[in-house]
């Protein structure tokens, strides 16, 4: 009876198609898309009224959309390092943009906290390549020490983070202008090549948005028959909001009065990203790759809302990038994985930046070899109803910025969150499901709840090694 059962399911299999039988065989491709200061609102599909994004809403149609996906941090060096390594900025210390902010009349004194991603950690790209993943970085990186000299910086590229390939990674956090050459400062076009692991063949004045997703579709074609891990890390939609040409005339007569956004060129620097994210999955297409491909869309922290009266808007959430509010962490996040992602699902359950290392793990059939922060995903990726084993996420900031943070930590229990603040010592208690907005502060009138939050949170920064912004003497 056994036998006869074997044989069946043999021939089964052997009367699939042959392209069936071959897909299934073949790894899954992994490319993750982290854009830069994308707000929780910045696509058509997340409810903007001006952004056209046609390929994120498909991505979205075709996969399962996150409402509460966060970043790791409210500013974009801490979750970078947190994508490399599943681990909470507290817990590397890289805790805020590289190098901050330094305002010597702030009330406390910032920690002496990691201004670069340390080698002693295997990032993501390490363990995929370890599993025989050809790996590639495009885009931004943020993750060097801050310097001026090329011997100090080089040995932190992604290069030496176990990419294989790195273009256009190193140490800016935006460049001076979207057209080649995108240099800044003091380097020149003589060293930009090695300064900046920009490619040597750019023309002069190519977009640089345009100029990453050809090299992602590049390496997509290049790489098509082995496996691969592609970390393209946008350097929009962050300043310059400068927005291509063609685009903003495109937006310009779309804006009305009254819209919620009405920024022409941001709105072409989102749909910018939208159309490089149509290149990537047309050249997963024409090598057949496209059902053997998992993309994971996200953000690196909350819309910019402060610079020249905000070119953007994350309401109803409150502020928005550097603010300890959901508007600073709060961000667009979409998992499309072939046949098991279910078409056009939305998931509430919170995300966080940690959890992409050890869930692309997961998804290849691999497990971390290291302690991660994160957890793996797979659950609410195959029922987007179900729940995480866990019972929060956390933040850890003991800086200042100019979005409005002061030192602040805060923790999301279910549809609650805490929020201390340590210059003005106080803490704040929201419940999200009702107030997504945090116009309601309930610390006074649940004091047991706040207790019961705080204590969670100090208990963790306790476990993660916290550092802690001090007050300065008078």
């Amino acid at each position: 009876m056994r036998k006869t059962i074997l044989s069946i399911a043999c021939m089964c299999i052997m009367m699939m198609p042959a392209s069936v039988r071959a897909a299934d065989a073949r790894p899954w491709n992994v490319i993750i898309m982290l854009v830069d200061d994308w707000g929780w609102r910045d696509a058509h599909c997340f409810g903007s009224d001006l952004y056209e994004t046609p390929n994120m809403d498909k991505l979205a149609a075709e996969g399962e959309k996150f409402t509460s996906g966060y970043a790791a941090c409210t500013v974009c060096s801490p979750t970078r390092a947190a994508m490399m390594t599943g681990l909470y900025p507290a817990r590397t210390h890289v805790t805020d943009w590289i190098p901050g902010h330094m305002h010597p009349k702030d009330k406390m004194a910032v920690p002496d906290w990691t201004q670069y991603l340390d080698l002693k950690y295997t990032t993501i790209a390490e363990a995929m390549r370890a599993r025989g993943y050809h790996t590639a970085h495009i885009g931004k990186w943020h993750l060097t020490p801050r310097s001026d000299d090329p011997k100090v910086i080089e040995p932190y590229f992604p290069q030496h983070q176990g990419f294989d390939i790195n273009i256009a990674g190193n140490q800016w956090g935006s460049p001076a202008t979207y057209y080649f050459p995108y240099f800044k400062g003091k380097t020149d076009p003589p060293v930009i090549g090695r300064t900046a692991n920009f490619p040597e063949d750019i023309p002069n004045g190519q977009y640089l948005t345009d100029m990453l997703c050809d090299h992602v579709a590049g390496l997509i074609d290049r790489w098509k028959d082995e496996p691969f891990f592609l970390y393209y890390a946008t350097y929009a939609v962050h300043a310059p909001v400068q927005g291509r040409p063609d685009l903003v005339e495109h937006y310009k007569p779309l804006i009305k009065p009254g819209m919620q956004h009405h920024n022409a060129q941001y709105a072409a620097l989102v749909t910018g990203v939208d159309q490089a994210l149509a290149k990537v999955r047309a050249a997963l297409k024409r090598n057949g790759l496209e059902d053997r491909t998992i993309i994971i869309l996200t953000g690196d922290n909350g819309g910019l809302t402060i610079q020249r009266d905000g070119p953007t808007d994350n309401s109803p959430l409150r502020a928005g990038k550097g603010s300890a509010y959901e508007g600073g962490v709060r961000v667009p996040t979409i998992i499309y994985w072939p046949g098991v992602t279910r078409p056009g699902s939305v998931c509430d359950e919170p995300v966080i930046t940690m959890d992409y290392y050890p869930t692309v793990l997961d998804m290849i059939g691999a497990k971390s070899h290291v302690p991660v922060d994160g957890v793996s995903l797979l659950p609410i990726l195959k029922n987007p109803n179900s729940k995480l084993d866990r019972d929060a996420i956390y933040w850890h900031y003991p800086h200042y910025h100019p979005g409005g943070a002061s030192p602040y930590a805060a923790v999301r229990a279910r549809d609650w969150k805490l929020v201390e603040f340590y210059e003005e010592p106080h803490v704040e208690l929201y419940n999200l499901a009702d107030d997504i907005g945090e116009k309601h502060d309930l610390a006074a009138k649940m004091p047991e709840k706040a207790k019961e939050l705080t204590d969670m949170l100090h208990r963790w920064q306790k476990s993660v090694g916290a550092q802690f912004a001090t007050m300065k003497s008078k």
